[in-house]
């Protein structure tokens, strides 16, 4: 229950933390950035970590000077293509038979049929759009190896939109970050880059499922 807490605290605060972390450990902190990024989109048991909001806000803090911008959207840019990678590899590597999988700790049936269900709607593009939304983003590289596609147009799909996630948001947060408006409203915005794209992902699961139904 406390790792909860901490997780949900870091989530939503995840400036003050990364600012924290910065004073503290210094350079570090590009490794710890690593390290989130990689594992979020690299394995398919933490889909619940930071990602959009966490680059807005690294990209916030390259803009007071707290990081280099250049290096860290490099590092973040390497550990999100190499994390779908990953991802992309368990997927070829389990194969068909995850549809037989349960829910458990370690493994959402619900987030893996939604990414599916968003795959088989959007075939390979979801790579790229899955990068904007939380859960599918985990779970989209897992689907595509599952369904077998080729890694080399998986590659392409993967670093195309690594570049949109990555630069896009970093960017961002670099010029927008030290508004004061952003800043006073800096927890709203990120509740807002968390359910917006989750609640868009679940109204195209049900019309994709109602439209499945509807067909005799």
């Amino acid at each position: 229950m406390e790792i909860f807490t901490f997780l949900l605290d870091f989530i939503l605060h995840v400036d003050r933390h990364l600012e924290a972390f910065v004073t503290q450990y210094g350079t570090w902190v590009y490794v710890l950035l690593f390290l989130i990024v990689f594992v979020e989109t690299g394995l398919v048991v933490m889909p619940f970590l930071p990602g959009d909001s966490l680059l807005f806000v690294v990209g916030a803090l390259a803009g007071v000077g707290l990081l280099d911008l250049p290096l860290v959207m490099t590092v973040l840019l390497v550990a999100a293509v190499l994390g779908d990678q990953t991802n992309f590899a368990i997927g070829r590597y389990v194969g068909p038979k995850v549809f037989a999988w349960e829910s458990s700790r370690w493994f959402n049936k619900r987030a893996f049929d939604q990414a599916h269900g968003f795959y088989e709607r959007y075939g390979g593009i979801t790579i790229i759009l899955a990068r904007f939304m939380p859960f599918i983003r985990t779970f989209a590289p897992f689907v595509a190896g599952v369904a077998d596609m080729s890694r080399s147009r998986f590659t392409l799909y993967n670093v195309v939109g690594a570049l949109i996630w990555v630069v896009g948001l970093c960017v961002a947060g670099y010029f927008l970050g030290g508004l004061p408006w952003v800043k006073q409203n800096l927890e709203k915005i990120i509740w807002g880059m968390i359910l917006v794209p989750g609640l868009l992902v679940l109204w195209g699961t049900w019309r994709g499922r109602s439209a499945s139904k509807a067909v005799p």
